[in-house]
């Protein structure tokens, strides 16, 4: 497990595409299984600050 938090913004995991969400999501050893909405909706979530939203 990485780190630090990824340094994507709302903006950046919005237009992000279906392949590269489901690799961050495993490189954070987070296993998430639903529609690309919904996976965008966790990552946001878990990686993006409540400020940044």
């Amino acid at each position: 497990m990485p780190l630090h938090y990824p340094r994507y913004s709302k903006h950046d995991y919005d237009k992000m595409e279906e392949w590269k969400i489901d690799a961050l999501l495993r490189e954070y050893g987070l296993n998430f299984q639903g529609t690309v909405d919904e996976k965008r909706r966790f990552a946001i979530g878990a990686f993006v600050w409540s400020d940044q939203l």
